[in-house]
């Protein structure tokens, strides 16, 4: 999953940078041509990416675009030298540069005449540059509960779209000795990313409700209009209540034990994003899976997808080669460059007029997309000073949920006055 590195993928991007030496420094290639840094680091796509600018730079003689995986454009903030463009994880460690008006407007560019107005608000729940496009989404992940199709046939199983549904499914595969939902309660992150964010992204508008509390911020608590000890309680009690279907030794299940399970076959469902659909498919390349958005209310009009901006495009305001930077965020724009990458990835174009996703895995998810019915999780927009992640286990391991969505509002609140 993006943000997961390895020591030897450090090193080898350090190294690739540090053979251009002086050349990368000048700003030139050793052909004359002008160098530009391009920063990427999602793991799984290192490879793809490789090949692309691989084939960029033999299309064209002016620009060399230098690949850089080693995920440390925040300290080249720091030191005055940030990549020149990046395709990075949209999340609250870049909206920091966002707010500080670090970034450049692309508002002007061919790329963003291209991006779906739709998703302009997502963007903006991380902060806004005024009058800026700061920018740009290029590849959005849409997640929902992962399903073994062979055992929704087998015990006769349909694809659940209430509460009722899905708990009564639940009991249908618990009755034939069938584990219904593998859970991973050891790696907080899984807890956050899956059941606490579907629980709430389809019982809240997390757009508004993150607007409201930060329009509270010292005042957010027991007295003000939107707490998460208020709003976010029905839906973690849903969270809580479903988790009484899950595998027994859940506490002490990792990530990876999940993805094994599903390998397997000894579970039915599973609350995991597309990231996970890669690793199952190396113990079990044939096994027919789906998603579906996760129903926590009775009314099927109530069903909404979780999507993250898994990438977005932007070029640094320090970038001495916005030109040229620019000259390659229009090839990445290009409607089979960007509709081949989120193809490889599991992900959604995120242009008008894209091609459909053609994978199985991912298409229950596709007319939730279509339509606009998506939210971004509540976890990935609490600020990270909040250990949400460890929050959200702590409740689903027992702790009272009230005192733990109390904290929340108290730290939520802390961190405004310091703002």
């Amino acid at each position: 999953m993006t943000g997961r590195r390895t020591t030897a993928l450090r090193a080898i991007a350090v190294g690739a940078v540090l053979t251009l030496g002086g050349a990368l420094l000048a700003g030139c290639s050793p052909d004359g041509r002008e160098t530009i840094r391009f920063a990427f680091s999602k793991r799984e796509a290192i490879g793809f990416m490789t090949d692309l600018v691989h084939k960029y730079n033999a299309s064209q003689n002016k620009v060399t675009v230098v690949l850089d995986t080693s995920n440390t454009f925040a300290a080249g903030f720091v030191r005055g030298n940030p990549p020149d463009i990046a395709l990075n994880n949209y999340n609250m460690e870049t909206a920091r540069f966002v707010q500080r008006c670090a970034l450049s407007d692309l508002s002007g560019t061919a790329a963003a005449k291209e991006v779906k107005p739709s998703l302009t608000p997502f963007m903006d729940q991380y902060g806004r540059c005024a009058g800026r496009t700061s920018a740009l989404p290029y590849s959005v992940m849409a997640s929902g509960v992962i399903y073994n199709k062979q055992l929704f046939q087998k015990y006769g199983v349909t694809v659940p779209r209430t509460w009722d549904q899905l708990l009564a499914a639940c009991k249908t595969f618990q009755a034939a000795g069938v584990t219904p939902i593998y859970a991973t309660f050891a790696d907080p992150w899984t807890v956050g990313q899956g059941w606490y964010d579907y629980s709430v992204g389809g019982m809240l508008d997390t757009v508004a409700f993150f607007k409201a509390l930060n329009a509270e911020g010292v005042d957010v608590g027991p007295t003000s209009a939107v707490s998460f000890q208020k709003d976010q309680a029905a839906p973690v009690d849903k969270m809580i209540r479903l988790a009484a279907y899950v595998n027994k030794d859940a506490a002490s299940r990792a990530y990876g034990d999940g993805n094994t399970a599903m390998a397997e076959g000894k579970a039915a469902m599973y609350l995991q994003g597309p990231w996970a659909f890669g690793e199952i498919a190396k113990a079990a390349p044939k096994l027919a899976l789906g998603t579906f958005p996760l129903p926590v209310t009775n009314d099927p009009a109530d069903l909404k997808v979780r999507i993250n901006m898994d990438l977005a495009a932007w070029i640094p305001e320090a970038s001495p080669h916005k030109d040229a930077a620019r000259a390659f965020l229009a090839y990445l724009y290009q409607p089979k460059v960007i509709n081949a990458y989120n193809a490889s990835q599991l992900g959604f174009d995120p242009t008008i007029g894209a091609a459909p996703p053609t994978d199985p895995r991912i298409l229950g998810l596709k007319p939730y997309v279509d339509d606009d019915k998506v939210y971004q999780g509540s976890s990935v927009l609490v600020p990270q000073a909040i250990p949400i992640f460890n929050y959200t286990q702590a409740m689903i391991l027992g702790s009272a949920p009230d005192q733990v969505l109390r904290t929340i509002d108290a730290d939520f609140a802390r961190l405004a006055f310091r703002q």
